[in-house]
This record gives C-alpha cells, sequence and structure tokens, in this order.
C-alpha cells in the first residue's frame, strides 16, 4: 500500500510515516519543510519506501502531480495550529491551508482513484463542550471556539459532505493533545506541547516552571501513528468520526517530574509567588478526556504509552537523536 501524507514533515506526520515505512509499506510526504535531516537518516534504515515532495497544499499543480504517484490512502495532516496572536494577525492564511485547500485535494484525490482518506482533526473540535465533563465521546456536539478547533471540525463536516456527493472514504481522526518525538518547532505550529517545552528545558538546563498542573488525556505520537495505521488497513469502517487518545490522564506537572528523574540537576516544578512559568499550557482549565471506546470497539485499537512509558521512551529517544537533530530535544 502506499500513503500520501500532507504535511509529512510535520511531528505527527513523521510518525505516521515512520510506523507505515517500519510496516514495510511504501510513503510520499508531501510538505512544504524539508525532512529533518535525523529523520532522513532514521528512515533509511526501515524496510519501506519513502519519497519526498516538497510543495504547497494550496498549489494545485503539487497536489496534483503528488496524487499521480499511484496512492492509495491519503492523509490531510497540513494544518496551521495556530494560537490567538496569529489568529489577529493573519487569519487569512489559517483559513487558506486548514479549509480552503481541502476540496482541491479531495478533488484530485477522487479523481485518482484514492481509496481512503484520513483526516487528522484535533479535540480542539470539541472547544467548550469538552469543558467541564469528564468524558467526551464522538456523540458530543462540537462548540470549537479559536480558528484551529473551527477549521477542524469545518474540514470534518466539508470532507463528509464532499465524500457523500463524490463517493469517497473519508473518515476523520479527533486527536487528543499529542506530544513526542520528530517534535519540534517548525513555524506553523504555535501550541507546541508541554512535553516539548519541558524537554527542551532540560536539554537547555533550565527548570520547568508551570502555572498549574495540566491534567489532560496526553496522547503519544508513536499510538497515534499506530491508530492512523489501523484505520488505514480498516475493510470497512462503521463510523466517520473517532477519537483517539489514551485512556487516562495525568498532569504535564508530574510528566516532568518524572522526566527528571533521568535527568540529573533538572527541575520541574510549579511556578512559585513572584515567578513567571516557562512552560505554557495553552488553556486556562483541564479539558474532559477523549473516550476511545468506539475505535477500539471497532478496531481494537488501544495505547501503548502511559505516564512512566512516554517518559522513559521519549527520554532515550532525545539522547539518542541529540547529536543529529539540531532544533529537537
Amino acid at each position: 500500500m502506499k500513503t500520501l501524507i500532507f504535511g509529512g514533515a510535520g511531528f505527527v506526520g513523521l510518525n505516521i510515516a515512520e510506523r507505515l515505512l517500519s510496516a514495510g509499506e511504501s510513503v510520499v510526504l508531501f510538505d512544504r519543510l524539508p525532512l529533518p535531516p535525523a529523520a532522513v537518516a532514521a528512515f533509511a534504515a526501515l524496510p519501506g519506501s519513502l519519497e519526498v515532495m516538497q510543495g504547497d497544499v494550496t498549489d494545485m499543480e503539487a497536489v496534483t502531480c503528488a496524487l499521480t504517484y499511484e496512492i492509495d490512502t491519503v492523509v490531510l495532516g497540513s494544518a496551521v495550529t495556530a494560537d490567538a496572536a496569529r489568529e489577529t494577525r493573519d487569519p487569512e492564511t489559517i483559513l487558506q491551508i486548514n479549509l480552503a485547500a481541502l476540496t482541491p485535494i479531495l478533488r484530485a484525490a477522487r479523481d485518482a482513484g484514492v481509496r481512503r482518506i484520513v483526516n487528522l482533526s484535533s479535540a480542539a473540535a470539541y472547544g467548550r463542550a469538552a469543558m467541564d465533563v469528564a468524558l467526551v465521546d464522538e456523540n458530543v456536539a462540537p462548540q470549537p471556539t479559536g480558528l484551529y478547533g473551527i477549521t477542524k471540525f469545518a474540514s470534518e463536516m466539508i470532507g463528509g459532505r464532499m465524500a457523500e456527493l463524490w463517493s469517497l472514504d473519508f473518515v476523520s481522526l479527533r486527536l487528543s493533545a499529542v506530544f513526542g518525538p520528530w517534535e519540534r518547532a517548525t513555524g506553523v505550529r504555535d501550541t507546541t506541547s508541554a512535553q516539548f517545552q519541558i524537554t527542551e528545558a532540560a536539554r537547555l538546563g533550565k527548570p520547568a516552571l508551570l502555572a498549574r498542573p495540566g491534567v489532560r488525556d496526553w496522547a503519544y505520537a508513536p499510538d497515534v501513528a499506530h491508530a492512523v495505521h489501523a484505520v488505514l488497513h480498516a475493510e470497512a469502517l462503521k463510523h466517520r468520526v473517532y477519537n483517539v487518545s489514551t485512556p487516562e490522564s495525568w498532569s504535564a506537572l508530574d510528566w516532568g517530574r518524572q522526566l527528571a528523574a533521568h535527568r540529573s540537576g533538572f527541575e520541574c516544578r510549579l511556578a512559585r509567588e513572584g515567578e513567571t512559568p516557562t512552560i505554557e499550557l495553552h488553556s486556562a482549565a483541564d479539558r474532559g478526556a477523549l473516550s476511545v471506546a468506539r475505535l477500539q470497539e471497532e478496531l481494537g485499537w488501544k495505547a501503548g504509552f502511559g505516564l512512566a512509558d512516554s517518559v522513559a521512551h521519549l527520554d532515550a529517544w532525545c539522547r539518542r537523536h541529540a547529536s543529529s537533530s539540531k532544533g529537537t530535544p
């Protein structure tokens, strides 16, 4: 099977590519950014075949060209993950990349006979509906607030409608707060994970200070890649939307403290009175956890990494790539 990943140089895209390549599959990565040198080296050692195309999702000619590679499945991962400052400064680019590029890609995928299209949506689509509740399943009516969440929910609705009109197999995965290998600052993701910021602080020899613990159902990127892989290969799907998360919640503070146990001299704690927090949690309150029952019951998928496992795995990954991953913790 050959999979085209739009936004393939983003950290979630790289984790998906690594999963598919490890399984011996063919992958085409499409992104305006080049692959990190460390990813080029790591992927070259995997059994699958890799092709890389540098291009912009708003360039219809480049998109159409990418889909002439005899593509079986497509992953839609291109997005500007914007904070309020970018929303205020440049809403046009956010809307163009996150939403306006969707239908031309779907049209090209239809014309190329693509078997399945997986849209990487987000828990941000739930917005206010995920606050003040313990668990959020796919039947909860979304109430997105920021442009990122609004465009993600809109992509689900528009993709679903065009799938009906054009007879496409289109499915959206609402990803929880993702962190893990290959995460880095790319200029299009304003809301880097707390774990990335914490590991960066450890790498730079600075303390990680949080305003509050930050409890969430944090999703480890290799688990997300596993879920995408399962959805890509499923013979038939019963639903158009699936949550992807972990069945347990824990705090960014506890994660950082466990990392500190692996890093001598590193400190992760709550900011004291008069101190300025150095870790941005990107929200004023904790939202409810995403239910993963639908995906688990239908495809047998479940997350493999919890708090301790993800700390140990990411710490080892960071140490392994420290010398070759400039800009990666």
